[in-house]
């Protein structure tokens, strides 16, 4: 597998190594001597970051910015590890993740809560706090910018409360986390990417997914950078994909919501002929057990993000 792909434009997905190969991008964006990082997986993340950016003949003081489309530790759980190895960075954040970068200890418990203390500290370690005076909050509109280029932050929940997805407008393309869904690779075919949303717990919010989607549709970007993992270039089909698949979610989790103990089961049973059926439509080279295994993580988070928004009283179902 490689470890990285070079997008162009200063842009690379770096394979931060996180569970399995090609599940979980950092993203690296360089622009004229100086870089930025865009959500910093796990802390095992951080030497991948590091020979990514000597690659490039740039030095951990070259890096200007850690930019964070939430806090999410799949996303930021080496966020204050690799603080630590760029001194001359801040970390840019949504309002709402902030606090939890300078103190990581309610997000580590709700870490906890979902994956088991055990497998937790397996996948993420220690949490590394970021000092506060290194964290800059991102509201909706604000913009930074990286040795002249601009990045604009963009309030867009649905998949989390704290999400924000980073407006490169250099290129117009958009770094979008989870919103824009999930795409790995193996499931390409000549050219054409795969998609399927991430609904984790537990802030999923189906009508607020939807408008987000619809917002960075409106900026008419050329590609999209999703975490999980790299470049999407046909946006329109895959945001169409998108809506799709998460009235498909709902419907699921509307299904499954009077099934008693059967009920995660059924979920869980509800994601995979979901993956099986979509794996039909779009001819995915992978399918049956591999797929299912390719997706193990995900069946999983999204089944339980999608039993926590029926515990939440399945908000917005009706719209």
């Amino acid at each position: 597998m490689r470890s990285s792909i070079d997008y162009g434009h200063g842009i690379v997905a770096v394979d931060s190594g996180f569970v399995r190969p090609m599940l979980d991008a950092v993203h690296l964006v360089v622009e004229g001597g100086r870089a930025a990082v865009v959500d910093t997986a796990s802390n095992e993340s951080v030497p991948h970051v590091l020979a990514a950016l000597a690659e490039r003949g740039l030095s951990a003081a070259q890096v200007d910015w850690v930019m964070l489309t939430h806090v999410h530790l799949d996303h930021a759980g080496g966020a204050g590890a690799m603080m630590a190895q760029f001194p001359n960075a801040r970390l840019a954040v949504h309002p709402r993740g902030a606090r939890h970068m300078i103190d990581p200890s309610r997000l580590t418990a709700a870490t906890i809560e979902v994956y088991g203390a055990e497998a937790a500290r397996r996948m993420y370690g220690d949490i590394v706090p970021v000092p506060a005076d290194r964290v800059v909050e991102m509201p909706d509109g604000a913009t930074l910018s990286l040795n002249g280029r601009r990045f604009e932050f963009l309030d867009t929940p649905g998949h989390a409360r704290h999400h924000a997805c980073i407006v490169d407008e250099r290129t117009g393309h958009i770094f979008a986390g989870d919103t824009f869904g999930l795409s790995y690779r193996e499931l390409e075919r000549d050219g054409r990417h795969a998609i399927f949303p991430s609904t984790t717990p537990v802030q999923f919010d189906p009508p607020a997914l939807h408008a987000s989607i619809d917002r960075l549709i409106a900026r008419a970007p050329g590609a999209i950078y999703v975490t999980h993992f790299g470049q999407v270039t046909d946006v329109q089909r895959c945001a169409a994909d998108l809506h799709r698949l998460i009235d498909a979610h709902v419907q699921l989790a509307l299904d499954c919501r009077d099934a008693g103990p059967g009920r995660g089961e059924g979920l869980r049973e509800g994601v995979r002929a979901m993956l099986l059926e979509e794996a039909r439509r779009n001819d995915w080279p992978v399918s049956g057990q591999a797929l299912f295994d390719l997706f193990e993580l995900d069946i999983m988070l999204n089944a339980d993000g999608l039993a926590a928004w029926l515990d939440a009283g399945a908000p917005g179902a009706g719209r």
